[in-house]
């Protein structure tokens, strides 16, 4: 394991630019191996969860290569095999090689997926949709079996909740299925619809993302004409926001896509932040005053789940109290324990996070217990005073691309250790 080492203190200043879309990343490379040519991405973020999809790629012979951003993936010579539980264990979006190899070759076999413990992600939705299209299902000792001996067929799939897991899932089986598949309750995410136009311009047909509605018509072979550019990543660019209103003396955010982030930047301007939005970058001025606001997490296009623990530090900035009510994952707390070592006025209660104002930060030893808190233990230390060391860092950089680099590119003082 890694740890970060941040000085506090410093103001920060310049330019960054956001990396590609992890939440993409992770549902691209899967979806890749339907293909029957190689596959080209481009912005791909230098993640760690990228290195141990190539992992898995690697155990069914699929060859990759990754380098300044572009990831080749060739499936051409692509075998059934045994997929490495290490790697499968250590995020979550491998369970979109279920979606994958039920599309390929109508059968798979996957250890129950790891990733951030943020409380209960169920995967029956997705078992759900995976029987609807014609799977036979069976689970034994954390261990998924899918098998469709006679090929798989469109179906009318209702989402009992709305699952943006599920619905890629139920995408990535049904594109080469026999017939047409409607989604019902679909989730909306700008990643599913970056997806389904990778698909698509690969020769599948997929109509409605966007939108509650999804109508897929299988198709007997997907062909890759042309690199995909993936789509700028909005959790990044909510985190590096957030950073830049807490202790910016004026930051250009590049490579954005304002429209995925308009409930989290209306949410900003409500605090008091006048960010200055053009069509693909975000200046964030100096902030002299900051006002509270009330957050209720709700799915696309309301306020991101992802986004609450990356605003928290800005919130102890407010003249007030700030109050969070996360509609997701109301166990999304492992952040507060953390930050409270830091000084932070912060609490948890009857289903909703408490933000006090804060005068001041100072550096502790803390431990990120999944990616976004992680980040907000990231600007919690750059804010602070002294030293700040979070343990676990290989959760932060699961998500976050050279996040490093970028930091002390803007003037933070951070560095990585291994752990002793």
């Amino acid at each position: 394991m890694k740890k970060l080492i941040i000085q506090g203190g410093n103001r920060i200043a310049g330019e960054v630019t956001i990396g590609g879309a992890k939440n993409s990343t992770v549902a691209l490379i899967p979806a890749a191996i339907l293909a029957d040519t190689p596959v080209q991405f481009d912005t791909v973020p230098d993640i760690l969860d990228v290195h141990n999809l190539m992992i898995i790629l690697e155990s069914m012979n699929v060859k990759s290569s990754f380098t300044h951003g572009v990831l080749d993936i060739d499936p051409t010579q692509i075998v059934e095999a045994e997929l490495p539980s290490k790697a499968i264990k250590s995020l979550r979006a491998s369970y979109y090689f279920m979606g994958a190899l039920l599309g390929r070759f109508h059968r798979a076999t996957l250890t129950f997926p790891g990733g951030d413990n943020i409380g209960p992600r169920p995967i029956d939705q997705h078992l759900k949709a995976f029987e609807a299209l014609g799977a036979n299902v069976s689970e034994k000792a954390g261990t998924v079996h899918l098998d469709a001996p006679n090929g798989l067929h469109g179906a009318r799939i209702f989402m009992d909740m709305v699952s943006v897991g599920a619905t890629i899932n139920a995408i990535l089986a049904a594109v080469r299925a026999e017939g047409t598949t409607v989604i019902e309750n679909a989730a909306r995410e700008p990643e599913i619809i970056d997806l389904a136009t990778f698909l698509n311009n690969m020769g599948a047909k997929i109509r409605g993302v966007g939108t509650a509605v999804v109508r897929i018509t299988g198709v007997d072979t997907l062909q890759s004409m042309n690199t995909h550019t993936i789509i700028a990543d909005r959790i990044e660019t909510g985190t590096y926001l957030s950073l830049a209103a807490a202790l910016g003396d004026g930051v250009m955010l590049k490579n954005v896509i304002p429209e995925h982030l308009e409930a989290y930047t209306s949410k900003l301007m409500e605090m008091g932040v006048d960010l200055q939005i053009d069509s693909d970058k975000i200046y964030v001025p100096t902030v002299k005053e900051l006002k509270p606001v009330h957050v209720k997490t709700m799915p696309y296009p309301g306020f991101a789940t992802d986004l609450q623990q990356p605003l928290t530090p800005l919130m102890a900035k407010a003249n007030g109290e700030s109050i969070v009510v996360d509609t997701i994952y109301p166990k999304r707390v492992k952040h507060i324990p953390e930050l409270q070592k830091m000084g932070m006025k912060i609490s948890a209660g009857d289903g909703k996070i408490i933000i006090d104002h804060t005068d001041e930060l100072h550096g502790a030893d803390v431990e990120a217990g999944e990616i976004r808190a992680g980040a907000a233990l990231v600007i919690a230390g750059l804010m602070a005073h002294g030293t700040t060391v979070i343990h676990k860092a290989d959760n932060i950089l699961r998500g976050y691309d050279r996040i490093v680099w970028k930091l002390n590119r803007l003037n933070g003082d951070v560095k990585i250790e291994d752990e002793d």
